[in-house]
């Protein structure tokens, strides 16, 4: 993590600038679907503070955290509002947000690692709570242009996700990539609800 961690405190304003006026809209709609008005969002792995921005506009409570002091700078700057500087192994907070939007972020972690940080964000969640994330889609898993990545498709996906307990899939898509000229890539994304019995 820690090679992925130093790739965005190298590249957090090149990154920031190429991603910060994606139309994202439809995803992010999607997840505030499965929220009651004025709930409250942890933003994990926030980047330039885009999505924050977002949910901040259509009134919802937002917290935002990102492993990179460069990108948590980036992100205050946008957001207005401060930006927690956290790996995400060290996150351990409970029964405390309605929504966590994990977008492009826990991919960067492996699977041993991704486990335990997706029963922590569980963990964080009200019951019922719900956690949007996604991955690129494919089997690697591996270091790939300075980052550490873990791809998914619907059927690996499935295997790990039964292995976290308490966490189940709501909804699961493939989208293209949003960035011009990447089309050719996707995405596999999710809605994942807690169920606690």
């Amino acid at each position: 993590m820690n090679e992925t961690i130093d790739y965005y405190e190298k590249n957090a304003e090149g990154f920031a600038h190429s991603t910060a006026d994606i139309e994202f809209s439809g995803i992010q709609d999607v997840f505030l679907e499965g929220l009651n008005e004025g709930a409250s969002i942890l933003d994990f792995g926030c980047g330039s503070g885009r999505d924050t921005k977002y949910f901040l506009q259509k009134g919802y409570r937002v917290t935002a955290l990102d492993g990179s002091a460069k990108m948590c700078g980036i992100a205050r700057e946008n957001t207005g509002i401060p930006v927690l500087q956290m790996d995400f192994n060290d996150f351990d907070e409970s029964d405390k947000y309605d929504g966590i939007w994990a977008c492009s972020s826990i991919l960067h972690l492996p699977e041993r690692e991704l486990k335990n940080v997706m029963i922590r964000m569980e963990r964080a969640l009200h019951a019922g709570g719900i956690i949007y994330t996604s991955f690129k889609y494919g089997d690697f898993s591996g270091m790939r242009n300075g980052r550490f990545f873990t791809d998914f498709t619907e059927d690996s996906f499935g295997v790990f996700i039964s292995g976290v307990e308490k966490l189940e899939t709501e909804k699961l898509w493939v989208s293209k990539d949003a960035r011009p000229g990447r089309q050719d890539e996707k995405w596999l994304n999710m809605i994942l609800r807690t169920v606690r019995r």
